[in-house]
């Protein structure tokens, strides 16, 4: 291609915007756009290929052979062609015939052709056709030739739309293709149950004019638009409804970096340039996005593309004026909301009393819209496929987030079933809301420590809602997680401080950051990342012994957070005991630091450690000396003893928490912390399950720190259970384990008038 390659889509665009406007039939139109593009791009070939009847067609060709025209087909993801529809991905290859898609039609005459390049032509987020280009000399097309064929591209769609060549019947109509009762499963994000009536957040924009005539005139508008949409994004910041502070603030400030992002919007100017409409700028920019949103790997990053996406779809309507969105259109009835994805900013929007739940055919538990709903009180389920091919909108919903699953136009007996379940769910929370105020004691008068785990400023108010004896474990990483930078000390302190007066006089212990590995930031660096098992790599304390800056920061917002009171702090994924020592002797030589600069200490600093890595068991005689407490993290205690990711979905059921192997190597830890005097306990799911909560009571184990929803069955069953039987009972059975432990302790409950429900 010639050095004024930059040039070739807007020279193209005005080409093509002449044969638009033509009054010739939808082939001379195709003949001729071949001819245009590849007399722009010096290509010997140039071919477009429709999807018709579910297989790609050859339309159109300049340089194959003419007869193959609407003879030569092939399917999704047959040949080079059919895997760029069926990826919607671009392919640039020097020499086509070994690429193992590529498949030989003799009919076009191509077999004198290396080179190859070719696009998708896209409708409605789907690929309508493939916009390809050859040549016989061995080379890879530049990168600006690509961007000009998908600028093109864009305009091709507008013409074989406008000519009826779309087949609607494979670019998906917004109707199901079947009324019939369905279930529907997907990621628990937000647990919860409702019912109400499918709405869609918004139907995408199509863009109908793609080719500008007056650049300057394009370029107002999207500055206008941008004007328009920080304005909403202000207005929207300043009314959330939550709260003032805490993470919730910082996901909308993070939104708002991406709304004043100068990159965005001068690529979308650069599309301007090239000869695009505002809107198809827009759209172009966000193709672009949505092609590296499919290669990101990390799901953080691909969580903070989802915010720019939804930034796009909100200046797409501005400067197109459809603004009628389903929030702004206002919700008649109890809704569940459905979308692709959805931003934080988008949600705050809908009318919280119709607002029932919310069904994303992505998201994810880290992504900035799961955070606020959660603050909202909406269930949320995931990853839902086929959404628009299964659910019309005015549909009746019942979500079931709870389960996992959502019903679609349920019958009689769905509905019936699901109203029980949601009725004797209500019953159960209203019988453990009366025991709210009621302590933890077994009926021979044992006392349990039940406690919360939390990891934002608002998940505090768990403590009066459940009665619960403090935080067993605050996942101090969330606010790392959620922020665009590293978040400076005294954001960090006036987190701490907040959480802590909120909790009043009880407890609070505060685990140090757990990053790194598959908790990756996108500004830490990208290399330190990339590792084949992250669960078992640089991360946590490994990671911030590393980088003592970061915890020396974190040391000292903790340690002036706490000023007047007691501060618990604890180490995760402790090894060895000299991992402990370092980092206890680094919060301490910060608490000397300040001390000697006369600020206020802590009355007192409590070290604990997290038993995750075995290997630590082999170490208590030189750890337990130097710690107040330990708390086994059974999630990935787990894991490694049994060599299984727990990330794995055919591992997730295979190694059960009931299993000798745990009960047995939880029992070997807690003889030597009683004759130590340090206190044990476990924060974890297992500690948050009736029947493994009951087999830890009675190996031993006194303080659970568990989630909100489950401290209400905890405490039912601790106030049903006698604790010297459930002792006896758990050493008979690990002296002796029986094929099925679970079973076992199930059955003992029953017989004993335990309260597992």
């Amino acid at each position: 291609m010639p050095s004024s390659a930059a040039a070739s889509a807007r020279e193209i665009l005005t080409r093509l915007h002449d044969v638009m406007a033509g009054r010739n039939p939808a082939q001379a139109k195709l003949n001729a756009v071949v001819g245009i593009i590849a007399e722009a791009m010096d290509s010997e070939v140039c071919s477009i290929y429709l999807l018709r009847e579910g297989v790609l067609e050859l339309f159109a060709t300049r340089g194959l052979d003419q007869a193959a025209v609407h003879v030569t087909k092939l399917a999704m993801g047959e040949g080079l062609v059919g895997s760029i529809a069926e990826d919607v991905e671009v392919l640039n290859l020097d020499e086509a015939a070994s690429h193992p898609d590529f498949a030989y039609k003799p009919e076009t005459g191509e077999e004198r052709y290396h080179s190859f390049a070719g696009v998708p032509i896209i409708r409605r987020e789907r690929a309508v056709g493939v916009l390809a280009v050859q040549h016989s000399e061995q080379r890879k097309y530049q990168d600006v030739e690509i961007e000009a064929l998908q600028t093109v591209a864009m305009v091709l769609s507008e013409l074989i739309a406008n000519a009826g060549l779309i087949d609607t019947a494979t670019t998906g109509v917004d109707r199901p293709q079947s009324t019939a009762a369905v279930r529907l499963p997907g990621q628990k994000l937000v647990e919860g149950m409702a019912s109400g009536h499918a709405v869609f957040h918004q139907p995408r924009i199509v863009v109908e004019h793609t080719v500008a005539e007056d650049t300057d005139a394009e370029r107002h508008r999207v500055y206008a638009a941008f004007d328009k949409m920080r304005e909403q994004i202000e207005r929207m910041t300043r009314e959330a409804e939550f709260g003032v502070d805490g993470e919730h603030k910082e996901v909308l400030e993070t939104y708002k970096m991406f709304a004043y992002d100068e990159g965005w919007a001068r690529r979308i100017n650069e599309a301007i340039d090239s000869g695009l409409t505002a809107e198809a700028a827009i759209e172009r920019v966000q193709q672009r996005t949505r092609q590296r949103m499919r290669q990101i790997d990390d799901p953080l990053l691909a969580d903070r593309m989802h915010d720019l996406e939804d930034l796009a779809n909100r200046l797409l309507r501005i400067v197109s004026g459809q603004m009628g969105t389903a929030a702004q259109m206002g919700l008649r009835q109890d809704t569940i909301l459905i979308a692709r994805n959805l931003g934080p900013a988008e949600l705050l929007e809908y009318d919280k009393r119709r607002l029932k739940g919310v069904i994303l055919e992505e998201g994810s538990l880290t992504a900035h819209v799961t955070i606020v709903a959660r603050a909202m009180g909406v269930p949320v389920l995931g990853r839902v496929r086929d959404v628009r091919r299964l659910i019309a909108e005015g549909d009746l919903l019942l979500l079931d987030s709870v389960a996992g699953n959502v019903f679609v136009r349920p019958s009689a007996a769905m509905e019936e079933a699901f109203d029980a379940k949601l009725t004797l769910r209500q019953k159960r929370k209203a019988a453990f809301a009366a025991l709210r105020d009621v302590p933890p004691v077994t009926r021979d008068g044992h006392r349990v420590t039940l406690m919360v785990n939390a990891g934002l400023r608002d998940d505090v108010a768990a403590l009066d809602i459940t009665g619960a004896d403090g935080i067993g474990l605050f996942r101090t990483e969330f606010q790392f997680l959620v922020s665009a930078t590293l978040p400076q000390r005294e954001r960090q302190q006036r987190l701490y401080r907040e959480v802590l007066d909120a909790a009043g006089t009880r407890p609070v212990i505060f685990r140090t950051v757990d990053i790194g590995g598959d908790k990756a930031l996108p500004y830490l660096n990208k290399e330190d990342a990339d590792e084949e098992n992250p669960a078992m790599g640089w991360r946590a304390l490994r990671l911030a012994l590393d980088r003592d800056g970061l915890m020396k920061v974190q040391a000292r917002a903790l340690i002036e957070a706490a000023s007047g009171r007691t501060l618990n702090v604890m180490f995760p994924m402790v090894s060895e005991a000299w991992e402990f020592a370092e980092a206890k002797a680094l919060f301490e030589a910060q608490r000397a630091w300040l001390d000697a600069r006369g600020r206020r200490a802590p009355l007192a600093i409590r070290y604990g450690a997290m038993l995750e890595v075995p290997a630590l068991a082999e170490q208590l005689d030189l750890l337990l000396p130097d710690i107040d407490f330990l708390s086994v993290g059974t999630n990935d205690l787990t894991q490694f003893l049994f060599a299984a990711d727990r990330a794995n979905p055919r591992l997730a059921e295979r190694y059960d928490w009931l299993s000798p192997s745990i009960l047995r190597f939880l029992q070997r830890v807690i003889g030597p912390c009683r004759d130590a005097g340090v206190d044990l306990g476990v924060c974890g799911e297992m500690g948050g399950r009736p029947v493994e909560a009951m087999a830890l009571i009675g190996l031993g184990i006194d303080r659970l720190s568990i989630t909100p929803a489950a401290v209400g069955p905890i405490k039912a069953m601790v106030r049903s259970l006698d604790h010297a039987a459930v002792r006896a009972f758990v050493a008979e059975l690990i002296a002796r384990p029986p094929r099925d432990m679970r079973g076992a302790l199930t059955d003992w409950a029953g017989r004993n008038g335990v309260d597992l429900a």
